[in-house]
């Protein structure tokens, strides 16, 4: 087993928000640890041939001097500046940013960690442990995909997450049933679709949630009619433009009554579908208002009951149902530290400096929403996260109190 003293802040994961966070503590001479294979998610969690929600403005990783944005990669590679940003573009971009930014973060999981006098007591897969004074959980949504009850128990090769695939073309010939109405639901649709397959949009709630610029030509009645426009704000954050703007003050939201908190997020966060995707859904049918009570399996397929009384013989059922957080499921938290965490609807309650109940611990990334709102949710929120970490963190250690 190997030791180490000590470090000051560990910080565990390296995706967009962990990376960020690393490179601005350590500007600050903050010493810092990183564990964790960069850009992870992004590559094995997200289909290929997908593109980003968020425009290029929106999608830049944040350095303190913001000397590795997305433009300067591709200026510097001869990649076109396109809109929407292809996803194969965004790893290769990320993984470019952490090799400037943060060089040295260490490919390896944390299995085990626990307050104690010195702080944290960390505990690594390969059984090096250590202290570390702070900790940053930036581990992202992995843990939280979201799978209704009634799917429980079916076999993969039936039913799976959109969380599950990083390449649809394996259903090409198929019939699939996708079940949702946000970005993923669409989007691997579409994907779907172009593969091959055959493909139908279940979607619970009817004209409330997709997509914009629904007057284009030759998109489908049949789909103009399920589906209605939103606009495009600033940021490219979906909701209303007035929204956008209010919930890219983070500080704020925190400090906002309950009932306005509530009412961003679910105006902020609408399941909805990026303009560019209406072209490519013209002939994938939709049938909304409708919700999948229950699914037996038939021989090798998947019998569907609908809500309104119709089935459906399927191949395959994707769940493009999204990610529910409850950072108790972080299997490295030890017992009594998952106990006196204090959360709110499985998100950690957080104070300035994205700080748990249990000082020296911090949350950053989806997980931090809950109290900072959906800008949390966004790659364009870890410029906020990171400047507001450090400065909580340096600000600690240059007089001791605590920052309010």
């Amino acid at each position: 087993m190997q030791h180490r003293e000590s470090c000051h802040v560990a910080i565990i994961g390296a995706g967009p928000y962990g990376l960020a966070a690393a490179a601005h503590l350590r500007a600050k001479d903050v010493e810092t640890r990183i564990f964790g294979a960069p850009m992870e998610f992004w590559q094995r969690h997200m289909p290929r041939g997908m593109f980003l929600r968020s425009g290029p403005s929106a999608s830049s990783l944040a350095d303190p001097d913001d000397r590795f944005e997305l433009d300067r990669y591709r200026d510097l590679h001869g990649i076109p500046h396109s809109k929407p940003v292809p996803l194969d573009d965004f790893v290769r971009y990320g993984r470019w940013f952490q090799q400037q930014a943060v060089p040295d973060v260490e490919r390896r999981t944390v299995t085990h960690l626990a307050p104690n006098s010195r702080g944290f007591h960390v505990r690594m897969e390969d059984g090096e442990e250590f202290h570390a004074r702070r900790v940053v959980v930036a581990t992202g949504i992995s843990l939280f995909s979201y799978r209704p009850e009634q799917f429980t128990g079916l076999p993969a090769s039936l039913v799976s997450h959109s969380f599950d695939h990083a390449d649809l073309s394996r259903f090409a010939g198929q019939r699939v049933v996708v079940v949702g109405a946000g970005q993923s639901a669409l989007e691997s649709a579409a994907l779907l679709h172009e593969a091959g397959a055959a493909v139908e949009i279940i979607a619970r709630a009817p004209g409330t949630y997709m997509i914009p610029d629904l007057g284009s030509k030759g998109f489908s009645k049949n789909v103009r009619r399920a589906l209605s426009p939103i606009a495009r704000p600033p940021f490219d954050i979906m909701g209303p433009r007035f929204i956008s703007w209010l919930i890219a003050w983070p500080r704020v939201y925190r400090r906002s009554p309950q009932a306005l908190q509530d009412f961003l997020t679910a105006r902020a966060v609408r399941p909805a579908g990026a303009s560019w995707l209406v072209s490519r859904l013209v002939s994938v049918p939709v049938t909304p208002g409708c919700t999948v009570p229950s699914a037996v399996p038939a021989g090798s397929r998947l019998r569907l009951r609908l809500s309104d009384g119709t089935e459906r013989l399927v191949d395959h059922l994707l769940l493009c149902t999204g990610y529910r957080v409850d950072v108790t499921r972080y299997a490295f938290l030890a017992p009594a530290l998952r106990q006196a965490l204090r959360t709110r609807e499985g998100y950690p309650e957080l104070d300035v400096g994205f700080e748990s109940s249990l000082p020296g611990l911090h949350f950053v990334g989806t997980p931090a929403a809950g109290t900072f709102g959906p800008l949390c949710r966004f790659v364009v929120g870890s410029k906020y996260m990171a400047r507001e970490l450090t400065r909580h963190i340096t600000r600690q250690n240059g007089n001791g109190s605590r920052d309010v």
